[in-house]
């Protein structure tokens, strides 16, 4: 009986310790959604770390040079594109890509292909490449320790994919058109019953650079029956582009004065700073 009363005691302790542990990623995943031209950008990967290890060397541990690297850890690495894009002068449509790499002394080459799974180097099939691009290597002053792949100088039809690791960066370049559209799209609304001022202003101000018609546009959103303090700082800064630097003064005191109505501090400090550096 003794026996027996042990035998379960020693089971029921081992059953303690068989029970499942749940543990941190080694290589987090990550998935980064960025907002582009009129669409987005969705990038999912895994991050290894170096631990010590050499990486982007001959025979290295870590993404060997002269061989084909999934750019990251664990599975493929993807991006979604929700809206038309280019890249290298190719076009591509919306959806999802996947994004190889192959280390180089110099330079990388970075690929966008059609294959969604490739996460080893013997599965990779050179005819379902869309895209190649040689980004030369850019060494970092720091150190980065996680492998990091970010979005950065973001403006209305342009972007970089930068990938960080070690002392090293390469560069991805993405562009994409919306002149055109958001052209026509402001076409259609000035030709309406109510076009929306302060688009039309904001397109002809930042997009088309057109000064003159921006002005146009500002000057009737200020005459609405309620204009908001926005309105105003947007037409100081078209009047300060245009060169009249009293006008676009009046403006930004105009937009302080509304501003402080509604107890909007930050667009009170906004005109005010436009108008110290007049």
């Amino acid at each position: 009986m003794k026996k027996l009363l042990l035998v379960l005691s020693l089971s029921t302790v081992m059953a303690g310790f068989s029970q499942s542990v749940k543990l941190p990623q080694p290589s987090p995943s990550q998935t980064i959604k960025q907002n582009f031209g009129l669409g987005f950008i969705e990038l999912s990967y895994s991050r290894p770390s170096l631990k010590k290890r050499n990486v982007f060397k001959d025979q290295s541990e870590l993404a060997p040079i002269n061989a084909v690297w999934r750019t990251g850890a664990n599975g493929a690495t993807t991006l979604y594109f929700s809206d038309d894009v280019v890249i290298n002068n190719v076009a591509l449509k919306p959806g999802k890509y996947g994004l190889l790499s192959i280390p180089g002394k110099k330079d990388f080459t970075l690929i966008i292909t059609k294959d969604t799974t490739v996460n080893q180097p013997n599965l990779y099939k050179k005819e379902n490449d869309l895209v190649r691009v040689i980004s030369p290597i850019i060494k970092t002053k720091e150190e980065s320790e996680l492998f990091t792949i970010q979005f950065a100088n973001i403006t209305y039809e342009n972007c970089d994919l930068q990938l960080i690791w070690g002392n090293n960066q390469v560069v991805l370049p993405i562009n994409t058109n919306i002149k055109d559209r958001v052209k026509a799209d402001v076409e259609k609304s000035v030709a309406g019953d109510k076009p929306s001022l302060g688009a039309i202003t904001t397109y002809y101000y930042e997009i088309a650079k057109d000064y003159p018609n921006a002005l146009l546009y500002a000057t009737k959103a200020v005459n609405v029956s309620k204009p908001g303090f926005n309105s105003f700082l947007l037409k100081a800064k078209i009047e300060k582009e245009l060169g009249d630097k009293v006008s676009a003064k009046a403006s930004a005191l105009k937009c302080i004065d509304l501003a402080k109505v509604s107890q909007n501090d930050d667009a009170v400090r906004a005109a005010k700073e436009f108008i110290s550096k007049l």
